[in-house]
């Protein structure tokens, strides 16, 4: 079994080297609006990326999970029908879409509080929406072929492209506001050509009806949820935006993409995560080797949560060109909200692998129980935290509703695939990370600053250890592991829940 968590952290790793290198490149487009944009105009640029966020999920309209569903059993039709039917039909219904928002560009604008002077990115968002829906079946097929280098390089050229338009745009051409729309969609569009080789090798004009029917049975139950999922992300813009103004809007935005680090390790994970348990769900021991990956994962979670919890003050306000730090401090007033919204991407990545048990037993059909739990969560906590502490608010919003689905993910699904998870070990791993945090928090050292979070740090791990997290067996695993040296009987690589 560690064989297997080997190969899924390999795969992670690749795809983690692309997200990594291209979230960063993505993140320095963060200090760059900072300094080139007033905060009012950053809120301009957020509140209009919530509404795509919001039309991705029309345009998908859950194509990719049932791609990848079909894809990894071929219970229905041939390796290419599988490809094609998902593909022409995110074809067909995504050129409608983009028509649509062009015929009715100024309505969307003034629906969705974008001055009449900028309806253009309206334009430019329905096509970028129209090109990344046409890569979504090529992706998957790339992460299903397991060819995670290749789909990284491509990810990885897409925001390149971007954050060097962006530079283009906006500094040699003073664009402003629609330089950035318009980099988004160049690079989208360049990305999809780079697909074009993808496409001719697997597409078929081969048409399977039934096939089609189970795509969309699988897909459609989950819009809701999908939906629900992205107002859970980006609904916290709008309502801001309703109680406050534009500027605190852009305050949040800027602090808010500071949870980017810990985006990046459940986004890492994810790529890798959901081919993997498709290829070993009918593996005997896929329950525990599920849970195994969970309590891992969440270790590794809580341990990134702290680092960057302790640091991110020391980075944003690092001076670095001419002065000129990662944030202006015109936006620094938002840090408080990083730790917080860490946090609630770590309970994101706990859901991110429960619902593992959703999509082998195809019961899409529950997802929309499961996120509009989360989303009204986080409407109405929205509603009443933001008049009272602002911004902090909307970000303990999004922590109680990711809270909130993870809770309700894993009491449904418990009903449908149930598995033993390890939450003992995952309580070790919050206790030792909640007093680790307090004493932090709590507890200054001004002039040995530095050496009393590296000595937190060690702290946590110390904790582990007191606590005997790792079992001997686990120990002798991971060292055989590293060591490739053969295991002498694969059955006690892992030791059952009740062992540990």
């Amino acid at each position: 079994m560690f064989d297997k968590i080997k190969r899924l952290g390999t795969d992670t790793a690749i795809y983690g080297i692309s997200t990594v290198v291209g979230r960063f490149l993505t993140f320095i487009l963060t200090p760059f609006y900072t300094n080139v944009f007033v905060s009012a105009k950053l809120g301009v640029v957020a509140n209009v990326y919530s509404y795509i966020a919001f039309f991705n999920i029309l345009y998908g309209y859950g194509m990719e999970a049932a791609f990848m569903r079909y894809t990894a059993s071929l219970e229905i039709g041939t390796k290419k029908q599988n490809f094609s039917v998902p593909f022409l039909s995110l074809l067909v219904t995504s050129f409608i879409f983009t028509f649509l928002i062009w015929w009715q560009r100024d309505f969307l604008a003034a629906l969705c509080k974008v001055p009449m002077q900028y309806a253009s990115i309206i334009t430019y968002s329905g096509w970028i929406l129209l090109f990344d829906a046409l890569a979504i079946v090529p992706f998957a097929s790339l992460r299903m072929e397991g060819k995670a280098k290749m789909f990284s390089a491509l990810k990885l050229f897409n925001i390149v492209a971007t954050v060097v338009l962006n530079l283009i745009l906006l500094l040699k051409f003073r664009m402003g506001i629609e330089g950035v729309f318009l980099s988004n969609l160049l690079a989208s569009a360049g990305t999809f050509m780079l697909l074009v080789p993808t496409i001719l090798k697997n597409i078929s004009l081969e048409w399977n009806s039934k096939l089609y029917e189970a795509l969309l049975r699988f897909s459609i139950p989950a819009i809701p949820a999908y939906i629900a999922t992205m107002m859970i992300q980006v609904i916290d813009r709008p309502i801001l935006l309703s109680l406050t103004d534009e500027a605190t809007v852009g305050i949040y935005q800027a602090n808010y993409r500071l949870g980017i680090f810990m985006m990046l390790i459940v986004s890492m994970f994810d790529f890798a995560w959901r081919p993997f348990f498709l290829s070993n769900a009918n593996e005997p021991n896929a329950k525990q080797l599920f849970a195994r990956v969970l309590t891992y994962f969440f270790l590794l979670m809580m341990g990134c949560f702290l680092f960057i919890s302790f640091f991110i003050n020391d980075i944003v306000t690092l001076p670095l060109y001419h002065g000129k730090s990662i944030i202006a401090p015109e936006y620094w007033s938002g840090l408080s909200i990083v730790p917080v919204v860490l946090l609630a991407y770590v309970f994101l990545g706990i859901s991110n692998n429960m619902v593992a048990g959703i999509y082998i037993e195809k019961q899409t059909k529950k997802l929309p129980i499961i996120t509009f739990v989360g989303a009204g969560v986080n409407v109405l906590a929205n509603f009443l935290l933001i008049p009272i502490i602002g911004m902090m608010g909307a970000a303990i919003a999004t922590l109680l509703s990711y809270a909130m689905m993870a809770i309700a993910l894993y009491l449904i699904v418990q009903k449908i695939y149930p598995s033993e998870y390890e939450f003992g070990r995952m309580a070790k791993i919050s206790a030792a990370a909640i007093v680790v945090y307090l004493l932090f928090y709590f507890v200054k050292f001004e002039s040995l600053e530095l050496m009393w979070k590296i000595a937190l740090l060690a702290l946590f791990g110390v904790l582990m250890y007191v606590m005997k997290f790792f079992n001997p067996s686990e120990i002798s695993g991971f060292t055989r592991l590293f060591s490739k040296r053969p295991a002498n009987n694969s059955s006690v690589d892992i030791p059952p829940p009740s062992e540990v």
